[in-house]
């Protein structure tokens, strides 16, 4: 980052010296006025490096205002008492003084050009901090929305886990390995930000065989995934929540005639994904649009996909239905 700053600085410094102590008429470079620039470019780093971080982004900014004027005193001192009386000897130039404002004329601009320079560039490394500080809050972030995704899946599958071993049923030891394929996939697999769109629909699968076991004959699941699914990656553990919902509230009122219906297909880039459950309203349950996981994914879609996705939920009719169109990144 030093080296960058200083080639920026060297180049700038050269730009305009060029400009200032070059004569065009003559096509020749003025030594006094290179002596006045190098007078110039001392004072200016100072003002840069010393003046700006310690007053001026401070806010102290009257004395930097201060500073700077005891700086322009200074330097034209230097220029009125030392400098012209060299470069000039026995010359009117050397003997007088032709004003505040005319003096200034030659200081400021130099001055101003630099120091704004040494601003700009300190303003764009701020704006980069702010953005990688940004992109870790926002990391930071995901990775809670997804821890929470765990014990949430692991809370609500031990419940039903801990009925079929009360009632010593024959799928217990099938729903204990299909969990710990599902969880093997959530713990080890899906730590990356996308995974390949074909493997997240791959635990889908066994995800809603999973849920299946416990509905057994008291309705109908229908999965549907469309082809072309190779080439795209997806954020993980995005739809499974909206699946989980679907089952979680479909049992809830209902003991029979459960509906649930999948579908996942593929248009370009983008995903359309749709799930739709009826449901039977319970005193005393919350509505099916609220909870911990549809909240959590709701915001993991802001942080990952802003402007890239469009989540509508509805529930109307005993029918509650999710549809989800996201921009998918690609290999």
């Amino acid at each position: 980052m030093f080296k960058r700053e200083l080639l920026f600085q060297l180049i700038l410094h050269i730009v305009v010296f060029i400009f200032f102590a070059f004569n065009w008429f003559d096509q020749a470079f003025l030594v006094d006025r290179a002596w006045f620039f190098l007078m110039y470019a001392l004072a200016t780093i100072f003002v840069s490096y010393y003046l700006m971080p310690t007053l001026l982004y401070t806010k102290k900014y009257l004395w930097f205002f201060v500073s700077i004027c005891l700086v322009l005193a200074v330097l034209i001192l230097l220029e009125e008492k030392i400098l012209e009386p060299l470069l000039y000897p026995n010359t009117k130039r050397a003997n007088t003084f032709p004003g505040l404002f005319y003096t200034l004329f030659g200081i400021l601009p130099v001055m101003t050009i630099l120091t704004s320079g040494k601003f700009a560039w300190d303003a764009i490394q701020q704006q980069d901090k702010i953005k990688e500080l940004q992109s870790t809050i926002t990391e930071s972030e995901l990775q809670f929305l997804r821890s929470q995704v765990n014990p949430h899946f692991l809370f609500n599958n031990l419940n039903n886990l801990y009925s079929y071993a009360l009632e010593g049923s024959s799928k217990t030891p099938e729903i204990i390995l299909e969990m710990s394929g599902v969880l093997r996939y959530m713990l080890y697999e899906s730590k990356e930000r996308f995974v390949p769109l074909n493997k997240e629909l791959e635990q889908l699968t066994n995800f809603i065989k999973l849920y299946k076991l416990q509905i057994e004959e008291r309705g109908e699941v229908s999965f549907t995934v469309g082809n072309g699914m190779t080439g795209q990656k997806i954020a993980p553990l995005i739809l499974i929540v909206f699946i989980e919902n679907a089952f979680k509230h479909s049992q809830s009122g209902q003991s029979s005639n459960i509906k649930i219906a999948i579908d996942v297909n593929l248009k370009g880039s983008t995903l359309f994904f749709s799930c739709v459950n009826n449901f039977e309203a319970v005193k005393g349950l919350d509505s099916v649009a609220s909870g911990i996981g549809l909240a959590n994914v709701k915001k993991r879609l802001q942080l990952l996909y802003p402007n890239k996705h469009i989540l509508k939920i509805t529930e109307q009719h005993k029918e509650f239905r999710v549809d989800l169109q996201i921009e998918l990144e690609t290999d």
